[in-house]
Protein backbone atom coordinates (compact mmCIF):
# COMPACT_ATOMS: atom_id res chain seq x y z
CA UNK A 1 0.00 0.00 0.00
CA UNK A 2 1.59 3.00 -1.19
CA UNK A 3 1.47 6.46 1.30
CA UNK A 4 3.07 9.49 0.79
CA UNK A 5 3.66 11.81 3.96
CA UNK A 6 2.96 15.60 3.82
CA UNK A 7 4.17 18.78 5.79
CA UNK A 8 2.20 21.54 6.75
CA UNK A 9 1.66 24.89 4.50
CA UNK A 10 4.05 27.47 5.55
CA UNK A 11 1.19 30.63 4.96
CA UNK A 12 -0.30 29.79 8.46
CA UNK A 13 2.72 30.29 10.01
CA UNK A 14 4.70 32.76 7.82
CA UNK A 15 2.96 36.45 9.25
CA UNK A 16 3.67 35.17 12.86
CA UNK A 17 7.82 36.11 12.46
CA UNK A 18 6.82 39.36 11.71
CA UNK A 19 5.26 39.89 15.28
CA UNK A 20 7.42 41.22 17.92
CA UNK A 21 8.00 38.77 21.18
CA UNK A 22 5.22 40.63 23.02
CA UNK A 23 2.59 39.98 20.56
CA UNK A 24 4.13 36.39 19.97
CA UNK A 25 3.88 35.63 23.87
CA UNK A 26 -0.03 36.86 23.50
CA UNK A 27 -0.36 33.96 20.97
CA UNK A 28 1.18 31.50 23.25
CA UNK A 29 3.78 31.25 20.67
CA UNK A 30 7.75 32.02 21.57
CA UNK A 31 10.56 32.81 19.25
CA UNK A 32 13.66 30.73 20.10
CA UNK A 33 17.41 30.70 18.71
CA UNK A 34 18.22 26.88 17.32
CA UNK A 35 21.24 26.05 19.70
CA UNK A 36 21.63 22.07 18.72
CA UNK A 37 20.82 19.49 15.92
CA UNK A 38 18.86 17.44 16.38
CA UNK A 39 16.29 19.20 18.33
CA UNK A 40 14.01 21.82 16.92
CA UNK A 41 12.17 19.83 13.78
CA UNK A 42 10.07 22.26 11.07
CA UNK A 43 7.47 21.11 10.37
CA UNK A 44 7.29 22.41 7.15
CA UNK A 45 10.70 22.00 5.70
CA UNK A 46 10.45 18.21 7.51
CA UNK A 47 13.70 19.24 8.67
CA UNK A 48 15.95 19.99 11.26
CA UNK A 49 16.27 23.56 11.62
CA UNK A 50 20.10 24.94 11.31
CA UNK A 51 22.27 25.97 14.59
CA UNK A 52 22.14 29.63 14.50
CA UNK A 53 18.34 29.77 12.50
CA UNK A 54 15.41 31.59 13.80
CA UNK A 55 12.37 29.35 14.90
CA UNK A 56 8.47 29.68 16.04
CA UNK A 57 7.24 27.39 19.02
CA UNK A 58 3.57 27.31 18.48
CA UNK A 59 0.54 25.59 18.95
CA UNK A 60 -0.93 24.10 16.59
CA UNK A 61 -4.14 21.85 16.20
CA UNK A 62 -3.26 18.84 13.82
CA UNK A 63 -6.47 17.01 14.85
CA UNK A 64 -9.32 19.87 14.53
CA UNK A 65 -12.50 17.24 14.08
CA UNK A 66 -14.66 17.46 16.70
CA UNK A 67 -14.56 13.79 18.58
CA UNK A 68 -13.01 12.85 21.09
CA UNK A 69 -9.64 12.50 19.43
CA UNK A 70 -9.50 16.34 19.02
CA UNK A 71 -5.80 17.49 19.59
CA UNK A 72 -3.24 20.04 19.32
CA UNK A 73 0.16 20.10 21.04
CA UNK A 74 3.36 22.64 20.30
CA UNK A 75 5.36 22.52 16.71
CA UNK A 76 8.51 24.12 15.76
CA UNK A 77 8.27 26.03 12.25
CA UNK A 78 10.87 27.87 10.61
CA UNK A 79 11.41 31.39 8.76
CA UNK A 80 11.45 31.24 5.02
CA UNK A 81 11.31 27.61 4.20
CA UNK A 82 9.36 25.87 1.32
CA UNK A 83 6.65 23.56 2.10
CA UNK A 84 8.59 20.07 2.12
CA UNK A 85 7.17 17.45 -1.11
CA UNK A 86 7.50 14.43 -0.16
CA UNK A 87 7.39 11.64 -2.99
CA UNK A 88 5.28 8.81 -2.70
CA UNK A 89 7.07 6.40 -0.71
CA UNK A 90 9.41 8.60 0.60
CA UNK A 91 10.35 9.33 4.41
CA UNK A 92 12.14 12.62 5.13
CA UNK A 93 15.53 11.88 7.30
CA UNK A 94 13.81 13.70 10.40
CA UNK A 95 11.60 10.89 10.36
CA UNK A 96 13.65 7.95 10.24
CA UNK A 97 16.16 9.54 12.93
CA UNK A 98 13.79 8.99 15.46
CA UNK A 99 11.06 6.85 17.35
CA UNK A 100 7.63 7.53 15.71
CA UNK A 101 4.24 7.19 17.23
CA UNK A 102 1.24 6.40 14.32
CA UNK A 103 -2.20 7.03 14.88
CA UNK A 104 -4.32 5.58 12.55
CA UNK A 105 -8.19 7.29 11.87
CA UNK A 106 -10.99 6.27 9.94
CA UNK A 107 -12.66 8.52 7.55
CA UNK A 108 -15.24 9.63 10.81
CA UNK A 109 -11.39 10.78 12.39
CA UNK A 110 -12.04 8.28 15.21
CA UNK A 111 -8.85 6.60 16.22
CA UNK A 112 -8.74 2.64 15.02
CA UNK A 113 -4.99 1.63 14.96
CA UNK A 114 -2.00 2.99 16.80
CA UNK A 115 1.54 1.63 17.01
CA UNK A 116 5.60 2.61 17.45
CA UNK A 117 8.11 2.88 14.63
CA UNK A 118 11.42 3.51 14.40
CA UNK A 119 11.95 5.87 11.58
CA UNK A 120 14.28 3.44 9.78
CA UNK A 121 10.95 1.11 9.58
CA UNK A 122 8.58 3.94 9.15
CA UNK A 123 7.94 2.70 5.80
CA UNK A 124 6.95 -0.54 6.40
CA UNK A 125 5.07 0.76 9.40
CA UNK A 126 2.95 3.36 7.29
CA UNK A 127 2.25 0.74 4.71
CA UNK A 128 1.31 -2.26 7.28
CA UNK A 129 -1.51 -0.11 8.92
CA UNK A 130 -2.91 1.12 5.80
CA UNK A 131 -3.70 -2.31 4.57
CA UNK A 132 -6.94 -1.80 7.12
CA UNK A 133 -9.25 0.00 4.84
CA UNK A 134 -10.97 1.71 7.43
CA UNK A 135 -7.47 3.79 8.10
CA UNK A 136 -8.38 6.86 6.03
CA UNK A 137 -5.05 8.53 7.40
CA UNK A 138 -2.17 8.54 9.73
CA UNK A 139 -0.71 11.27 11.81
CA UNK A 140 2.91 10.47 12.79
CA UNK A 141 3.70 12.10 16.18
CA UNK A 142 7.53 11.70 17.63
CA UNK A 143 7.03 9.53 20.67
CA UNK A 144 8.86 10.80 22.83
CA UNK A 145 7.70 14.50 23.55
CA UNK A 146 4.30 13.39 21.62
CA UNK A 147 4.09 15.94 19.56
CA UNK A 148 3.01 15.67 16.06
CA UNK A 149 5.16 15.79 13.10
CA UNK A 150 3.35 14.77 9.56
CA UNK A 151 0.17 13.70 8.18
CA UNK A 152 0.39 10.19 5.92
CA UNK A 153 -2.45 9.60 3.52
CA UNK A 154 -3.15 6.69 0.62
CA UNK A 155 -1.03 7.22 -2.59
CA UNK A 156 -1.86 5.92 -5.95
Amino acid sequence: MSFQILALPNEGFAPLFSLADDALRERGALRKVVDKKPGFPCRVSLADAEIGETVLLVHYEHQPAQTPFRASHAIYVREGVAQAHCEVGEVPALLRTRTISLRGFGRDHMLIAADLAEGTALESALEAMFTNEAVGYIHLHFAKPGCYAARAVRAG
